[in-house]
């Protein structure tokens, strides 16, 4: 977190989001002035050629007064998917018990660096 953010916001609530080798952070934060706004961060790791490996990270500030046509325009993007790739997007939550969420998910491109 930068000075920034520690100096105008505080976090009121938070959720993470694994998938694949990227992982998302949806964090809802309060400026000084008690208003709302979410910052979405993707997280990837990085492997460098001698081994050693780093975080790149995308942030985007999304503010109240945009929530709504931020909303509009994202599901506009996931129907027409839905209508042009033949239906293959799972929009639906998955239960948190699921079979899936005990198994670890393993990337062997990582291994031996």
């Amino acid at each position: 977190m930068d000075d920034f953010e520690k100096k105008d916001s505080d976090t009121a609530f938070s959720k993470v989001v694994k998938a694949g080798k990227r992982t998302y952070f949806f964090d809802v934060k309060t400026t000084r002035q008690n208003e709302h706004y979410i910052t979405i961060t993707e997280s990837k790791k990085i492997f460098e050629d001698n081994g050693s490996a780093h975080f790149e990270k995308h942030k985007i500030f999304l503010y109240k007064e945009d929530f709504e046509k931020f909303m509009d325009s994202f599901n506009e993007a996931l129907q027409y998917i839905k209508e042009n790739d033949g239906g293959t997007v799972n929009t639906e939550n998955k239960s948190e018990n699921s079979e899936t969420d005990k198994f670890t998910n393993v990337d062997f491109d990582d291994l031996g660096k």
